[in-house]
């Protein structure tokens, strides 16, 4: 049986957390592979709602997760996800949980200096959440991050501390912003220490025993495709590679290891922050789209820009992330639109293409071309069967197929995990 990549196909949001839990319950380890908290995952299960950023979202369903070493971890916001789950009746122990030795960790300082970045930035702004992760990520690429097994070694720790201040420091007080004293940084994470390391542990050899033994891991991406730090909307991205190659890197294990890559996909499109947004409504249609499909973001709370579907984007994202089969949500939050539109290329200058461009000023100049189809009447939300769909809606799924060149394998049609129709199992290959 192959293993399962899970990754967004648009900006983020799509979905992703309900897909991953109804996948997290025939899987047996589900695995973090990149980003942080700035990501959000909510599952809706019985009566219970659990909000997720760091966790792996299959422990809900009793899996074993792993947070792979391509993800840098706030200690002091893991420490309070994994109390706020154990409120609602979830235990989180090490025997349920591991976080790779070799995981950079996120300090108070690079949350600071990314709050100060943003708002140095002024009109410009990226729209971070403020939650250090950039300044984590570029500390982990100059070879002075601070890593889970370093705090086993105070004085490792103790050293880095002061490579990291003469950086930091500097920075934060040339943009007006207050600094930070060693002592007080040294403490606190020695006091986080015996909290932190009885998760820790290589975990490359668990995942390779799991793999030789034929055991279903489930790799779940944050964020998405078009805020890959590479191939996104660049600068308006996160700070790590968000497609399905990183499932290899950032988790410890051969990239033939991966297996089928499944891309989560909105009916439509929405996305947070700053940035382009070629097929953003400014109208009462997006207005309308938001309302119906709670467009608010789970880490940030702020509510998501909305717009049509965008095959141009979701087939580039299909190419560059190797996706294999798209899973489909919130088909429902479109019923009873009279009619619906789907980008199909974007106008720069006197030509249509079809692709985002690279560059940042061709993005924002992109205008984009639709094509119109009739709406439906009738109700999808709830519907597990394709006999169940009106007939409109059915015909609405197979184009998106064709213009995106990915076939619709999992089809959402409401937040409930049982409300979905199953085309094709990702994890039979």
């Amino acid at each position: 049986m192959p293993n399962v990549a899970v990754i967004g196909a648009q900006w983020g949001d799509e979905g992703k957390g309900k897909v991953v839990d109804w996948l997290a319950s025939r899987a047996d380890i589900v695995v973090r592979f990149q980003g942080g908290h700035n990501a959000g995952h909510t599952l809706v299960v019985g009566n219970e709602t659990y909000k997720l950023s760091l966790l792996p979202s299959g422990l809900v369903r009793g899996k074993l997760g792993v947070i792979g070493n391509g993800v840098v971890v706030d200690p002091d916001a893991l420490l309070a996800e994994i109390a706020r789950v154990e409120a609602q009746g979830l235990k989180v122990t090490p025997d349920r949980l591991r976080i790779a030795e070799n995981t950079p960790l996120i300090l108070p300082l690079h949350s600071a200096l990314d709050r100060a970045r943003e708002a140095a930035r002024g009109e410009h702004k990226i729209g971070t959440t403020g939650r250090g992760i950039g300044p984590a990520y570029e500390d982990k690429v100059a070879r002075r991050a601070i890593r889970v097994c370093d705090l086993a070694e105070p004085e490792t720790v103790s050293r880095k501390l002061d490579e990291l201040l003469l950086h930091h420091n500097t920075l934060l007080k040339g943009l007006g912003a207050e600094t930070f004293e060693k002592q007080d940084l040294f403490d606190r994470l020695m006091a986080l220490a015996p909290r932190i390391l009885p998760y820790a542990e290589p975990v490359w050899e668990r995942l390779d025993e799991a793999r030789r033994a034929g055991r279903r891991i489930l790799f779940e991406g944050a964020q998405a495709v078009m805020l890959d730090v590479d191939h996104g909307t660049y600068p308006f991205v996160t700070s790590s590679n968000t497609v399905a190659a990183t499932a290899a890197s950032g988790a410890g294990i051969g990239p033939g290891a991966v297996g089928f890559v499944l891309g989560i996909a909105k009916a439509y499109s929405t996305r947070v922050g700053s940035g382009p947004f070629p097929t953003e409504l400014h109208d009462a249609t997006g207005q309308l789209l938001g309302d119906r499909g709670h467009e608010f973001g789970t880490v940030t709370g702020r509510r998501r820009r909305c717009g049509w579907f965008d095959a141009v984007l979701v087939r580039q994202a299909v190419k560059v992330a190797g996706i294999q089969g798209i899973a489909l949500t919130k088909l429902d939050v479109l019923d009873g639109l009279p009619e619906l539109k789907i980008c199909v290329g974007y106008r720069l200058g006197g030509e249509v293409v079809r692709r985002l461009p690279a560059a940042p000023a061709a993005q924002a100049a992109a205008v984009a071309e639709y094509e119109t189809m009739e709406g439906w009447s009738g109700s999808t939300r709830g519907a597990r069967s394709w006999a169940d769909l009106p007939a409109q809606a059915v015909k609405y799924v197979r184009r998106i197929e064709e213009l995106t060149e990915a076939p619709v394998t999992l089809l959402s049609t409401s937040p409930e995990r049982d409300d979905t129709i199953l085309v094709r199992d990702p994890f039979e290959g």
